[in-house]
């Protein structure tokens, strides 16, 4: 049988395979051609790619969400606002638009003649007020020696007056009992006269006899007034005694306001070199308006927005120029309330500035204590009936690393793209 099958086909099996004809469409084609989708290496080819894409994925999604960034930022500064402390006319500007100067440059100067007259007269007047101390200083120990000797010969006059009233009164005690003496003898020669005249007159004694009593008489009644007499001179001499003593218990009185007087020398010398200190501060003030005759540069920085002109009168207080310091310079970023979730100070942070393209490296140094709304001239009023809650911004401080602005190419106002990285 198998014969008679290769003899009907004109051909064995394997030719008849290799001669069939072929398809008459290209659709024909497609339909009897093995597809490619079902072919292994297809579907290998196929996970691979989806793995890959899952993974540069994932990647991206760390990324993403690796930092926070905005386009709300800038560079701050400080401002130093540069005016003058004393008025006067502007003589000399040494300082041109937009020159870096040093801290300690001399900006401009002020006429200091007057200033220069004012100083002199200061000076005068405290010299003055200086000597005028000086000599109530010296006036103090004069003053306390004087009364302390006045105070000392006071009290020694007040002890001899009481010595000398003593004295005296001693005195007149013994005159008085002299003059008593005189007296009782006087007495007794009285009547030994009356006595010795009846016997002269009975001519029982003799005239001789006689004329001793009479003279004896006589002589007692002149020792009477003569004691009297010493007796009055004693009277007087303890009446000039107390005199004395009330005298010098005067002096004394009057010595114990001695130490008043010191009181007011010193208080004097007090008060002058009180008036010297014045003067004295006058003269400093003085020296300090002179010196306030040349306005200094606080800090080094970029002279900015200078108003002043040769020629002009300043007054005291007026703005004259603006110093901007460049090696202090810092970045803020007004983040959405929304990123600060992960945010944390002292974080990293990648700087884009768009006046050079250029990237700065810092870190987060603080975050603002209210949003930027509650700063603004007229706070938003949420207790009212059509509130409607909006997404609020947070000023975030982020300082430069050392030495990133070494070139001080960054300027207060300059826009930046920070970005804070929250996951490294």
């Amino acid at each position: 049988m198998e014969e008679t099958t290769q003899t009907q086909n004109g051909a064995p099996p394997e030719t008849e395979s290799r001669t069939k004809p072929l398809p008459a469409t290209e659709r024909d084609f497609h339909a009897t051609r093995p597809s490619r989708t079902s072919s292994p290496g297809f579907r290998i080819a196929v996970v691979i790619g989806v793995v890959v894409l899952l993974v540069v994925g994932i990647f991206v999604y760390r990324y993403v969400t690796s930092y926070e960034s905005t386009d709300d930022a800038q560079v701050d500064g400080h401002v130093n606002s540069i005016s003058a402390r004393i008025s006067g006319h502007v003589v000399k500007l040494n300082v041109l638009d937009n020159q870096y100067v040093e801290a300690g440059t001399v900006l401009v100067e002020i006429d200091p003649a007057d200033y220069e007259v004012a100083y002199e007269r200061a000076k005068a007047d405290f010299e003055d007020a200086q000597a005028a101390a000086a000599a109530a200083g010296v006036n103090v120990p004069i003053t306390t020696v004087n009364t302390d000797s006045q105070v000392s010969s006071a009290e020694a006059d007040v002890a001899s007056a009481r010595s000398g009233i003593a004295a005296a009164k001693k005195q007149f005690d013994a005159a008085n009992a002299q003059r008593d003496q005189a007296e009782a003898n006087n007495v007794k020669a009285q009547n030994d006269l009356g006595r010795y005249k009846q016997l002269v007159d009975k001519q029982e004694i003799s005239l001789q006899q006689y004329d001793q009593a009479v003279a004896s008489s006589k002589a007692s009644a002149a020792a009477v007034d003569a004691a009297r007499a010493q007796a009055d001179a004693a009277q007087s001499q303890v009446n000039q005694a107390q005199d004395k003593l009330l005298q010098a218990e005067a002096n004394w009185r009057n010595a114990q306001n001695g130490p008043k007087q010191v009181q007011i020398e010193r208080s004097k010398a007090v008060s002058a070199l009180a008036a010297a200190q014045l003067k004295k501060a006058d003269l400093d003030q003085a020296a300090l308006n002179l010196q306030y005759t040349k306005i200094v540069a606080p800090v080094a920085g970029v002279v900015s927005d200078r108003t002043v002109e040769v020629g002009q009168n300043a007054a005291s207080g007026q703005e004259l120029m603006k110093i901007i310091p460049l090696d202090d310079v810092w970045i803020t970023a007004d983040y959405k309330e929304t990123q600060l979730r992960e945010m944390k100070i002292g974080q990293p942070v990648t700087i884009e500035v768009d006046a050079n393209g250029k990237s700065y490296k810092g870190k987060v140094d603080s975050i603002a204590g209210a949003s930027g709304a509650r700063f603004s001239l007229l706070p938003p009023e949420n207790a009212t009936g059509n509130y409607v809650k909006v997404v609020q911004r947070i000023p975030v401080k982020i300082v430069l690393d050392p030495g990133e602005n070494n070139d001080h190419y960054l300027r207060p106002g300059m826009s930046v793209d920070p970005k804070v990285w929250i996951r490294r």
